[in-house]
């Protein structure tokens, strides 16, 4: 049955560096993937055109289709805008919410050919592969009540950190089903010496360890994390967090790789439906020169044949061809070092798809 993708170019570099990965698609449905691929707006494109950051017929192609490719939203340009639900960043977490997206799945990958460009010592980033699993929407970013009040004379701002067994439970899931396609380990991060929350969180971890026996189940606190990450990384194989601490960690842990431009990443809902974008932002001070790196868009588009379509056979050869590249030496302005030579966004896209063609 022929399947929908829905690509969401955004804003900024976001159109540049979805026409590459677009480019990817097709030649994957050239050699037999039944996908139907369509446009559509999002964000501040969106709102230049339907007033609305996340348009009705945008949202109806999306909830169509299996797996969404998105650019990125935002930019200085609709900063002045002051309805906060105008907003570009406010269409993608409508998406989020419309689609029931709960699991974000953040890959921190070393490639032996970057490690150089990391801030660690070689020998603790080279070969890095860790899954971060957040919990995406639910927690202190959603929590109510919330606000900021006046009490005894001063304003007070308020959260509320929350999480419910089930929405524990069905992260904790992915998060051990993830461990057992890789290494069987997992790694559950809380701060449950001092929050409540997490006590809880850390009981549904262990409630559903029997059910996962091959998978070994750790935890640790935040703090330590944090620490471990930058001291070690390569212990990590699957972590699973709430939405705040997973927010900060997989940020830390995609600065390890060298370049977050290289960086995908996936957010699923509980029938395997997903929106897949890179992890870096739109990065308006460089839109339009031709210079952004395509990488982490492609290799989100393995990331949905992987998670989404069921096409494991094709995302390993993208993934390959993106090895096959950087082996060559071709690098985007922001990985660039001594002895590698600087290409165009379109550039990296025709080698990628030469390589992927001849694999």
């Amino acid at each position: 049955m022929t399947q929908k993708i829905l690509v969401l170019p955004g804003d900024g570099i976001g159109p540049e560096i979805t026409a590459q990965a677009s480019r990817i698609l097709a030649a994957c449905q050239a050699r037999g993937l039944d996908v139907e691929i369509e446009e559509g707006l999002l964000g501040g494109a969106a709102y230049d055109v339907h007033g609305e950051p996340l348009p009705a017929e945008t949202l109806e192609k999306a909830r169509a289709a299996r797996g969404i490719l998105l650019g990125a939203v935002g930019g200085p340009k609709w900063d002045r805008i002051e309805d906060l639900a105008k907003r570009p960043e406010k269409g993608l977490l409508g998406v989020r919410k419309q689609l029931g997206l709960f699991g974000n799945l953040r890959p921190a990958i070393t490639y032996p050919q970057l490690a150089e460009a990391s801030s660690l010592k070689r020998e603790l980033v080279a070969g890095l592969d860790i899954m971060i699993v957040r919990e995406l929407t639910g927690g202190i970013y959603f929590g109510q009540p919330r606000g900021i009040e006046e009490r005894d004379g001063e304003r007070v701002g308020f959260n509320t950190y929350v999480y419910s067994e089930s929405e524990i439970e069905r992260i904790g899931r992915v998060a051990f089903e993830m461990a057992q396609k890789r290494n069987k380990k997992l790694c559950s991060v809380d701060k449950a010496n001092v929050l409540e929350v997490t006590i809880l969180w850390r009981e549904v971890m262990e409630r559903l360890a029997p059910e996962y026996p091959d998978v070994e189940l750790s935890h640790m606190y935040v703090d330590n994390a944090a620490m471990q990450l930058v001291r070690a990384p390569k212990q990590f194989d699957v972590v699973v967090t709430g939405n705040m601490f997973g927010d900060i960690l997989s940020d830390a842990a995609a600065m390890l790789t060298g370049s977050i431009g290289m960086l995908p990443s996936a957010s699923l809902n509980e029938s395997g439906q997903g929106m897949y974008e890179p992890c870096h932002g739109s990065a308006p001070d460089i839109a339009g020169q031709g210079v952004a790196n395509p990488l982490a868009t492609i290799l989100s588009v393995a990331m949905m044949l992987r998670y989404s379509l069921d096409a494991p056979t094709l995302a390993k050869r993208i993934e390959e061809a993106v090895g096959k590249v950087l082996d060559d030496g071709l690098r985007t302005a922001d990985i660039a070092s001594e002895g590698t030579r600087t290409v165009s966004t379109i550039e990296m896209g025709d080698a990628v798809l030469a390589a992927f063609e001849a694999l």
